[in-house]
């Protein structure tokens, strides 16, 4: 259940031609009062006797009343409440009590004392109402309705475990704003798949990814196409910014800006420029490192480095304190905004629904110890600067790679979350895993599929050979592994290390037991890619045009297997 006020307004009967007419979409389907401040109210959907004009009188009588210097200026209050589309359809009694609740909740009425304002309930769909009131008593008070935000979404949590409705997590004051139905209604007109503040939210947010100074981020902002306006002091110093899309505009024509705090709040120059705050000597020594230059097959040494990165931070998630957890998640974000823009185009749909997805997991309460966070944020440069991978050979690999330890740096921080009691974040956090699982699968599949015809041709005594050292390293693991179509990949990685010089053995074992492994749709997946990186083996090889061809039907059988697997698992979960 979703309560959200809307902005106040001085018109009732403008509000009132809304709610009972067509709608914009022909979406209003009879229109009719539910719930009022009187049984006795006149209902213009029911009664043709009754006008619209005759429900405002009503409505905004209290006010006439009051001396016009103390009327309040904007005194119409308009709140919509509305269900998920998996929620059955509440029957008109139940939006009765759902509004009574509200107005009560918000303070709009108070039926203890048996005053309140004059207000209604409108329902012109299934799944939602509109509550309108009008803010001043007959006697002239006026309620008090700071925090009424915080108090129908109170309300609303209470309701949903009262009627059986999907429960929303709390929120706790980190996210985002909501764009308003004005600017909905603006960027529909627009023909816009998202309004401006959100678009200028995703531009901002991949312009910072990785930047280490100021200049460097309004070149990026300035090369991105957007108005920038900087705000400054008289001594000349920078205090804010704000961004403007140059076809936003409003009503005289002039570009609609956004600071970047009512963007996001991290997105506010003081937090930007939090994020570049020094830690530590070997910090300091980090951030002098240079950028990857953009040479050939470098796109896959960024890859490589944040496989490497990620890798590292999921041990300060898992078991550092809380400011360097919420440190290193939130540099996560920025790696994966990175991801998104640099990937190659199959998988840059699912990585820009994970960056989307995760920005509300990179917030929270907590306060981050900047700083050692310098890796991950080092690596979401490079992921920049190396510019974007086409998605074959080498670059192709290591794509998959970085993904497979952005699954579990991401998976970290979804148990963080919950165990810190950040519902919304928690749940934003798995989502994002989900598409960062889709991503994967649309990386790996091919040069998986190479390695899997490689250990298929393996001979049996070297693949026995590799079965025991499996059996060896992990034989708690080992029935799984081998039962998975992922082995023979495997069993080629083992052989590849050995050839290179190391024990296969010890550097499996390592592998292992480093990280969990329960969250995997496929361990020998997994191990495949912790052994490639720490071995520093190339993360593909060039096969011939048979052996692509081969791999290609290799890998669309392995995922329709991992596919079933993970369907099987659902059905028992």
């Amino acid at each position: 259940m979703i309560p959200r006020i809307q902005k106040r307004g001085q018109r009732t009967i403008g509000l009132l031609y809304y709610l009972y007419g067509p709608g914009k979409h022909e979406e209003h389907i009879d229109p009719h009062l539910v719930a009022s401040w009187d049984h006795n109210a006149p209902d213009p959907g029911r009664d043709r006797s009754t006008t619209l004009k005759q429900l405002q009188q009503l409505l905004d009588q209290p006010v006439e009343n009051i001396d016009q210097a103390q009327q309040p200026k904007k005194h119409v209050w308009h709140l919509s409440v509305r269900n998920s589309a998996e929620d059955r359809i509440l029957a008109d009694e139940e939006w009765s009590e759902v509004a009574r609740r509200m107005v009560a909740a918000a303070g709009i009425d108070d039926p203890e004392q048996g005053a309140g304002c004059r207000w209604i309930a409108v329902r012109h769909a299934d799944d939602h109402i509109h509550i309108v009131a009008t803010l001043a008593r007959e006697d002239g008070y006026k309620p008090d309705l700071n925090h009424d935000a915080a108090r129908v979404q109170a309300q609303a949590r209470a309701l949903e475990a009262e009627l059986g409705l999907r429960r929303l997590n709390k929120g706790d004051g980190t996210a985002a704003r909501r764009p308003t139905s004005a600017e909905r209604h603006k960027a529909e007109r627009q023909g816009r798949e998202r309004t401006a503040r959100e678009e200028l939210r995703q531009t901002v947010r991949r312009a910072v990814s990785g930047t280490t100074s100021e200049e460097e981020f309004f070149d990026r902002l300035a090369a991105s196409g957007v108005l920038i306006r900087k705000r400054l002091a008289p001594s000349g110093d920078l205090l804010g910014y704000k961004v403007a899309l140059p076809d936003d505009r409003n009503k005289d024509d002039e570009p609609v800006f956004y600071p970047g705090a009512r963007l996001a709040p991290d997105l506010s120059l003081p937090r930007i420029r939090g994020r570049d705050r020094s830690g530590d000597a070997h910090d300091q020594d980090t951030r002098q490192d240079a950028p990857v230059r953009n040479v050939p097959g470098i796109p896959a040494t960024a890859r490589r480095r944040t496989a490497a990165a990620a890798w590292d931070a999921v041990l300060f998630v898992e078991h550092g304190d809380d400011g360097l957890a919420a440190a290193h998640i939130a540099a996560s974000g920025e790696v994966l905004d990175a991801l998104a823009k640099t990937s190659a185009a199959h998988t840059r749909g699912e990585l820009r629904k994970a960056a989307t997805s995760f920005e509300r997991a990179s917030r929270s309460h907590i306060r981050a110890e900047r700083g050692h966070d310098r890796a991950l944020r080092q690596a979401a440069r490079d992921l920049i600067h190396s510019g974007p991978a086409l998605g074959l050979g080498e670059d192709g690999a290591t794509i998959a790679m970085a993904i497979d330890m952005m699954f579990f740096l991401i998976t970290a921080a979804a148990h963080w979350h919950a165990k810190t009691g950040h519902a919304q974040q928690a749940a934003a956090a798995r989502q994002t895993a989900e598409h960062l699982r889709a991503a994967y699968q649309a990386a790996a599949a091919q040069p998986l599929g190479v390695l899997y015809q490689r250990g298929r041709r393996l001979g049996r005594p070297l693949l026995q050979q590799q079965t025991a050292v499996l059996r060896e390293a992990v034989p708690e693991l080992a029935e799984q592994v081998l039962a998975e179509p992922g082995w023979y990949a495997l069993a080629a990685t083992l052989t590849d290390a050995e050839n290179a010089g190391h024990d296969p053995t010890s550097l499996l074992t390592d592998a292992a037991q480093h990280r969990e492994l329960t969250t995997a749709e496929s361990v020998s997946d997994v191990l495949v890619w912790r052994l490639r990186r720490t071995a520093d083996l190339p993360a593909a090889t060039n096969p011939t045009a048979t052996e692509a061809h081969t791999a290609q039907h290799a890998a669309h059988h392995t995922w329709q297997q991992t596919q079933g697997r993970s369907a099987a698992r659902r059905g028992r979960s």
